[in-house]
């Protein structure tokens, strides 16, 4: 049974990729090209060193001549200083070249995903994601480091020790390069093995990134609900996958390099009883010095030959890595911005005329809802879960492109403005509230330097959130550390406000931003609430009733339709209503 990666993963193009990587050089090729100057005057040095040996052992030291010996000492010395530096220079630019590659290829992969629709991190896990932003793109590095240039420099260093090998001895050169051919089948067979087992292992590379990534964000689930047991037999499966991945890799290395190594010393072998049966024989075919020599080159032949399928193997890792960046840099899930117009403010009249939604081609999410805010309007939107009052949120935005209709503010279609000046006029606070590792104050202007820290201050007291931030530890320098765990959900509310009055938007939406506050930040919120809607059109989503009914309109929601919408007293004085069957079991609940 084949279990190989061919019939789950695409074929890698690797001429194609390949090109595509080189695209990345044109940048820094004058680097490029003394990465290559280099190559060969190391390969010239390194084949330089036996060649001496041999005319130092036959010219100097068979016939005694201690003078002739030390001056080719000296050159020998020579030879090998030029090779260090050779060496130093190759290897040091290789991968400086390799690492600013990536470095390019990390800066638009990120700004790729940056611009992505909302739908394409709805279905990619994140694990995934950072699989390809970080290990996928630093094992291109080795493509340079690693493998392309060590491979031009290996095969440069074989031809010019078989130019040598056959001005010195041509016979003696043969019968090494009689093996040779195994050795390639060998290499080649192994390259095509190898290329396989490198998919397989990227794979469950990937897989066991998105699973601890998952089970690490959950852990407080995976703790709740006491599923340390479960959680840990499905990693060691994935990890056991892993395991044998590398093991099929380590099992090709173990067959190949031992065989490279056997026929490399039957060459050593052949040489020396040839070479010391015509020194017997004194014929004058072959001298000391070729023996001498010819232990060093062959070492130089073979040693390269073995090597480049182990560069292969980095460069083979490196060329999947990239064939699945390239896979992401190549989705086309860009909400389209074409508009020209750029928003530097809006009076606030919000239009949504018979707009059509949906998530995914099964359902749809909004069936021609239709509403008009009037400017410095606070509308309030309610309904159960899933009628469609998160999504207005995300299409106001374009978070999300809608079906069909239109979407309109101050009488101009969102599509109209550049993306960019729409969402700066938008402010939104979500019920979960996101906050950066990192301080009070860079969180709240998200390290916006037109947001000044007086500003912030004079903010914070407006909305009275200013003493709250003043307890903590260095006030608007306390860092709040990953995802704010250091303080309460009401506590990370009131920053989320502040976030949003800073930003002084012409459009302040408000997503359950009330829904899950502790009672000591209740006031603070409200107060706030109060404040950061003065002078703007706002938008409310709330399960909580009693907290919108002095909002000027409110929307009824159900299963992607408006049912009803008026002010809470027009809504609650209808003899039948389901806003006034909703607030009144509302209120029986929490009475």
């Amino acid at each position: 049974m084949n279990n190989s990666p061919k019939n789950t993963t695409k074929k890698t193009n690797n001429v194609s990729v390949f090109k595509r990587i080189m695209e990345y050089t044109k940048p820094y090729k004058s680097r490029y090209y003394w990465v290559i100057f280099f190559a060969i005057t190391l390969s010239v040095f390194a084949a330089l060193r036996p060649f001496l040996l041999k005319e130092t052992v036959d010219e100097y030291i068979t016939p005694q001549d201690s003078v002739g010996l030390l001056y080719y000492i000296l050159l020998m010395a020579g030879a090998l200083i030029m090779e260090v530096i050779s060496q130093f220079y190759f290897v040091y630019l290789a991968n400086w070249l390799g690492q600013d590659i990536i470095r390019d290829i990390r800066v638009k992969l990120f700004n790729h995903l940056m611009s992505f629709k909302m739908k394409y991190f709805d279905n990619e896990p994140v694990g995934k994601l950072v699989t390809r932003s970080v290990f996928d793109i630093e094992s291109i590095s080795k493509i340079f480091s690693q493998g392309l240039f060590m491979i031009i420099s290996d095969l440069l260093k074989m031809i010019v020790v078989l130019l040598f090998m056959f001005y010195m001895n041509w016979k003696l050169t043969l019968i090494v390069m009689c093996a040779m051919p195994i050795l390639v089948i060998a290499t080649r067979v192994f390259q095509k093995k190898m290329k396989v087992a490198f998919e397989e292992v990227r794979t469950q590379i990937s897989n066991l990134n998105t699973f601890v990534q998952e089970r690490v964000t959950g852990m407080k689930i995976v703790q709740l609900f006491s599923r340390e047991d479960i959680e840990y037999e499905k990693f060691k499966v994935i990890n056991d996958k892993h395991k044998k991945a590398w093991i099929k890799n380590v099992w090709y290395n173990s067959i190949f390099f031992p065989i490279a190594d056997i026929i490399s010393s039957i060459s050593l072998g052949l040489v020396v009883w040839y070479g010391g049966m015509n020194i017997i024989a004194e014929n004058g075919s072959t001298s000391f010095g070729d023996l001498f020599s010819y232990t060093m080159f062959i070492g130089m032949l073979y040693n390269p030959l073995r090597q480049i399928a182990d560069k292969f193997n980095e460069m083979q890792m490196g060329m999947i890595a990239a064939n699945r960046v390239f896979e992401v840099l190549d989705i086309k899930e860009h909400i389209q911005d074409k508009g020209k117009e750029v928003a530097h403010t809006f009076n606030g009249n919000i239009e949504f005329n018979n707009v059509h939604f949906s998530y995914t081609d099964k359902e749809e999410v909004l069936k021609g809802i239709n509403l008009d805010v009037k400017q410095d309007e606070t509308i309030a939107i309610v309904g159960a879960t899933g009628a469609g009052k998160s999504t207005i949120i995300n299409l106001l935005n374009r978070f999300y492109e809608i079906n069909s209709g239109e979407i309109l503010i101050d009488k101009t279609n969102i599509k109209d403005f550049t993306l960019d000046s729409l969402r700066n006029q938008i402010a939104v606070v979500l019920q979960d509230v996101f906050l950066f590792a990192d301080t009070i104050h860079n969180n709240i202007t998200l390290e916006n330097p037109e947001i000044s820290r007086e500003q912030v201050v004079k903010a914070a007291k407006e909305i009275g959130v200013h003493d709250f931030i003043m307890t903590l530890p260095n006030g608007y320098d306390y860092n709040v550390k990953e995802r704010g765990v250091m303080l309460s959900s009401g506590q990370r509310q009131l920053i989320a406000f502040l976030r949003a009055f800073v930003s002084n938007p012409s459009i302040l939406i408000l997503d359950e931003a009330t829904s899950s506050i502790d009672s000591y930040s209740e006031d603070l919120i409200q107060r706030a609430t109060e404040t950061i809607t003065k002078g703007r059109t706002s938008i409310v989503i709330a399960h909580r009733l009693a907290t919108i009914i002095n909002a000027d309109k409110i929307i009824v929601m159900e299963k992607g339709h408006v049912v009803e919408q008026g002010s809470h007293y027009q809504l609650i004085n209808q003899d039948e209503g389901y806003y006034k069957n909703l607030y009144y079991s509302q209120f029986a609940v929490e009475n």
